[in-house]
């Protein structure tokens, strides 16, 4: 199992559509991210950011990652929610989320 922190900004005029969309995720995209060997998936806010935290289960993080990529439902949510989201600075070309580097766990 690994664990992923992800960071991004939400932009301010987007927040209550975000957190609207997020009360009502649509059954198909959860599914779909059950399907990705992701576990224990949540979304926090602060202050304009946007911190998701998951477990990966599986063997292949990237074949997982692009069979929810090439998923239309799942394509179809992030029309939705992708033009909520701005990336954080320092992020790489073309990267939405950007992953965190874990300095601490205690289990």
């Amino acid at each position: 199992m690994e664990r992923y922190g992800m960071v991004i900004r939400l932009r301010p005029e987007k927040e209550e559509e975000y957190i609207r969309l997020h009360e009502n995720a649509w059954p198909e995209v959860c599914d779909m991210i059950r399907q990705c060997n992701i576990t224990n998936y949540s979304i926090f806010l602060r202050d304009g950011f946007l911190f998701s935290y998951w477990e990966y289960i599986g063997n292949n993080y990237e074949v997982d990652m692009q069979k929810m990529a090439d998923d239309p439902k799942t394509r179809e949510w992030w029309k939705l929610t992708d033009p909520c989201q701005v990336p954080v600075d320092g992020a790489e070309a073309g990267e939405k989320w950007t992953r965190m580097r874990e300095v601490f766990h205690l289990d």
